[in-house]
């Protein structure tokens, strides 16, 4: 089941900073013009062994003449209907604005948990200041420095306290296929395609969590669910922006599926947006496959394939280890090809490499090619082992794991990939101490 927290606040409070320290990352762009934030970013946390979904809002701002302003605040309102706990993000150095009374009778309103947050709290004097938060009326406030990171890991155990639990799962143990792309990419297709005129065979099996679906396929000796997100609430009160509500979805099929087909528009090529969902499915650790759909209504050459997928395929460097079929959905043309696919993926993404044979293979590649020196000091890797893990995991125990980079991680990846059969899943490398 995926969690997703939404950060939301006025304009240049702060938000896209807290975003880049709970997800590790500098992907939202920080500046001081309010109003950057445009477009959604959307990270992956871990505190204390729980995963969930962070999202990164644009400003709420009411009563605004701006375009720009209305579809943000269009994006922030799916946000929060969508989301499991809301972060509500004020300034200590502003004090009270008017737009952040206007977000907090927003949140007063819907039947939502929420949590708010004073930012740029770095000194016992502002600490003082962000008592006048109070007088919003939300209750107690969680004080931080988005810059510094003072007072995150606090609010972060407030956050996992108030996520929902993990409900236990009532649905088969097959693999999970989820079917993403573009919003007219062909994804309800394709979904009609596999299932076909005898739904007999089909059963639809109510998902435990509000947010999918699972559909059974069982033919020609295949057995897996469809994770399918038309079981969404439609959404009565707001005009959807249904790129943004495309991700939203993307989100929660790719959360709670094992495979993703993406579908791309052979006619339109690769997108944008298609390379974000891509970036969803990879951070996630999910395996893929690409499927390049309305090919039946594309001009070709001799050679059209072959450059489509090596444009893809550099888009997405340094993963290139996937599969890539050009299909017609309405057409059924290479269909059953999917279905060969996914039950290879899958395979690849189950596969346990013995202890013994992989140190037999890796101690010798990297006798042949070390980790590179640092400061005088050499890594010594002694031992090699597969994690327990969903996905195809290795740990590599060593004297300095500091010291090794991430090129030498894709070296060792791209070594294991070349010896062993994981095309079309991530592969995660951890250094340790031995």
């Amino acid at each position: 089941m995926s969690r997703i927290v939404a950060i939301v606040g006025r304009p240049n409070v702060g938000k896209s900073t807290l975003f880049n320290r709970l997800t590790g990352s500098r992907e939202a762009i920080v500046d001081k013009l309010s109003g950057v934030t445009r477009d959604r970013n959307y990270g992956k946390c871990n505190w204390n062994g729980i995963d969930f979904s962070v999202i990164d809002t644009g400003g709420y701002v009411q009563n605004s003449d701006d375009i720009f302003e209305e579809e943000i605040n269009k994006q922030v309102l799916l946000a929060v209907e969508e989301a499991d706990l809301i972060l509500f993000m004020v300034d200590v150095t502003c004090g009270i604005h008017e737009l952040d009374a206007s977000v907090a009778s927003l949140l007063r309103k819907i039947n939502k948990k929420f949590v708010l947050v004073v930012n740029k709290v770095d000194n016992g004097e502002r600490l003082l200041e962000a008592n006048e938060f109070y007088s919003l009326g939300l209750g107690n406030f969680f004080p931080v420095s988005s810059i510094n990171g003072s007072g995150t890991g606090e609010l972060l155990d407030a956050v996992v306290k108030n996520l929902p639990q993990q409900a236990p799962e009532l649905i088969p143990d097959l693999p999970r296929i989820a079917v993403v792309g573009r919003p007219n990419a062909g994804k309800s297709s394709l979904i009609n395609s596999f299932l076909g005129e005898e739904r007999n065979i089909v059963t639809p099996l109510p998902g435990t969590t509000r947010d999918s679906i699972y559909t059974r396929y069982n033919k020609y000796h295949h057995d897996f669910l469809l994770v399918d997100t038309a079981g969404l609430r439609k959404k009565a009160k707001v005009n959807e922006d249904i790129e943004f509500y495309a991700v939203m979805r993307a989100i929660r099929a790719i959360e709670n599926s094992n495979i993703c087909l993406l579908l791309i528009d052979g006619t339109r090529g690769i997108e944008a947006q298609d390379l974000n969902i891509m970036s969803l499915i990879l951070r996630n650790y999910k395996g893929m496959i690409v499927l390049v759909n309305k090919w039946d209504l594309v001009e070709k050459e001799s050679n059209t394939t072959k450059q489509l997928e090596k444009e893809i395929k550099s888009k997405t460097a340094p993963f290139t280890d996937y599969p890539v079929l050009f299909i017609s959905a309405i057409n059924k043309q290479r269909i059953h090809k999917v279905l060969d696919l996914i039950e290879n993926v899958n395979q690849n993404r189950k596969r346990k490499i013995a202890t013994s044979v992989l140190n037999e293979f890796m101690l010798s590649i990297i006798k042949k090619n070390p980790p590179p020196s640092l400061k005088g000091k050499y890594v010594k890797v002694k031992y090699v082992t597969q994690l327990p893990t969903n996905t195809p995991s290795f740990a590599f125990f060593c004297n300095l794991p500091q010291y090794v980079k991430e090129p030498y991680k894709r070296y060792l990846e791209n070594r294991i990939r070349e010896r062993f059969e994981f095309t079309g899943v991530p592969i995660r490398i951890f250094f340790r101490k031995k």
